[in-house]
């Protein structure tokens, strides 16, 4: 993010940039930004900088800059105050203007690799994150992920040395090589027994301990039975909420923790893909006099849905939830973007939690054109003229949220807009907004306290959406918001 002088009067704090007063020296609080912004995807620190209440900025200068500045490399640079130096020279910069001087630090984004960039010489209580409301403390399960996210050897790799390959449900194996050799016909691999053919994908893997061939952590994904998946990872879940009729709860509902199926990654990959495409309203087309049923929206709810499998975090708490109503399906998986969103919505760098997941997906002609995936999605909706597709990125615990609209987006030119507002449609908008209101209302109990996560999920909205209107009833007066940042929490007046 850049700074420029001229735009000063123009500026606001927000996720990129943060302003400090500096007039004793470097205050405390400038390496936790450091680390905050090194964490996230950068920003601008401006010392010799007050906030006013609405918001603006006026300058209280800097009495001794020449030692703010030595000050500030010398800190930089210790080890056991700041865990990784990311800067250069051109970062740091000294304005001068109406006889005041401020210093400007330019705090890039960490690289996997280097993450977490702590401080005080502690990874576990010294590691911080930026969101709108400010810096918070990581906790351990958020360290822990920037550490499993660090190798260039994904966590889906590591080979389970204390099971065996008995925990592998056969029925899921025969229909996964089915699937590879009906897209690959008179594959090498055909006539390989399961064990072998198990290795060449990546589900299996030769311990050096006894020599004998265990599963990965990718295989008892793909094809464990989710009670032994639990076993490595407790915090499995998957989940898919169908609701197409707003008078009940749930129209169609698919758990991992049912038992009455695998529960594993690929017995729920085409489950829900079916699903998912059952009422798709998508002409098909014609080959010759042949039906043409894969179009490309069918091939970009692929795409999506496996990248939302292989780059979770399945450490994380949550799970993977897929939400489908009559008019859009949000896609979320636990754990942040590896690439940062603006890279992924890009395109061009691959870079999944799960590498050999993705790989197995691949052998079966899903998620091949790795890194296009999701700007692939973007344009198959830009070409059907529906609205943009939406990606969200939530912190604490890190979440990735896709949603995918089948609104055709609003022809908004010539007046339409006015003529819109006036044939009424303004007050209808006014009125599904207090209806959500409403209805958050309805779910809260005097005495109790609720997190925006926790009403966004009742009234089936993003929880930027919750954030906004929670903040609507704190200003109405009708609730009450305890807390800061990540700790606030709502409850009844």
């Amino acid at each position: 993010m850049n700074f420029d002088m001229s735009q000063f009067d123009s500026y606001r704090e927000d996720n990129r940039r943060e302003v400090k007063k500096a007039k004793g020296g470097l205050p405390n609080s400038l390496w936790e930004t450091y680390s905050a912004f090194a964490n996230c995807y950068g920003g601008v620190i401006i010392l010799g900088v007050k906030e006013n209440k609405d918001g603006s900025w006026y300058m209280t200068g800097l009495d001794n800059p020449a030692k703010l500045r030595k000050d500030f490399w010398d800190t930089i640079n210790n080890k056991n105050k700041v865990s990784a130096n990311l800067l250069t020279d051109h970062d740091v910069e000294i304005f001068e203007e109406n006889d005041g001087i401020i210093m400007v630090i330019h705090v890039p984004k960490a690289k996997r690799e280097q993450k977490p960039v702590y401080i005080n010489g502690d990874m576990f209580s010294g590691t911080f994150r930026r969101n709108w409301e400010g810096d918070y403390h990581c906790d351990r399960g958020e360290v822990l992920a920037m550490l499993r996210d660090q190798p260039e050897e994904t966590a889906d790799m590591k080979i389970l040395q204390d099971m065996s390959l008995e925990v592998l449900n056969s029925e899921t194996v025969r229909a996964y090589r089915n699937r590879h050799m009906a897209y690959r016909t008179e594959h090498v691999w055909e006539r390989l027994s399961d064990e072998a053919y198990l290795e060449r994908i990546g589900a299996a893997k030769m311990s050096v301990r006894d020599h004998t061939l265990h599963p990965t952590a990718t295989g008892l994904l793909m094809f464990g039975e989710e009670y032994k998946i639990l076993y490595e990872f407790p915090e499995y879940f998957l989940d898919y909420r169908e609701v197409l009729d707003p008078t009940i709860r749930w129209t169609d509902r698919l758990q991992s923790s049912s038992g009455d199926w695998t529960g594993n990654v690929f017995d729920f990959f085409f489950r829900v893909y079916g699903k998912l495409v059952k009422d798709l309203k998508i002409p098909f087309k014609l080959d010759g006099i042949t039906r043409v049923d894969d179009t490309p929206v069918h091939k970009a709810l692929r795409e999506a849905l496996a990248n939302c499998i292989v780059n979770t975090d399945f450490y994380f708490p949550r799970g993977i939830v897929i939400r489908k109503d009559a008019d859009s399906i949000v896609m979320e998986n636990p754990g942040s973007i590896r690439t940062g969103k603006a890279q992924m919505l890009k395109g061009g760098i691959s870079d999944p939690r799960n590498k050999a997941l993705m790989k197995m997906f691949n052998l079966i002609g899903i998620g091949e054109r790795a890194g296009s995936g999701v700007p692939d999605i973007y344009s198959v909706w830009e070409q059907q003229g529906w609205e943009q597709p939406e990606v969200i990125e939530e912190y604490g615990p890190d979440r990735t949220i896709l949603k995918l609209s089948f609104v055709k987006k609003a022809a908004i030119k010539n007046g339409d807009k006015k003529a819109a507002i006036k044939n009424g449609d303004k007050k209808k908008v006014t009125k599904k907004t207090e209806q959500q209101l409403e209805r958050i209302l309805a779910y809260m109990i005097l005495g109790q306290e609720y997190k925006t996560s926790e009403l966004a999920e009742v009234i089936g909205v993003k929880e930027s959406r919750a954030r906004a209107l929670v903040n609507e009833l704190v200003k109405s007066g009708r609730i009450k918001a305890e807390g800061k940042n990540k700790g606030r929490r709502y409850r009844l007046k």
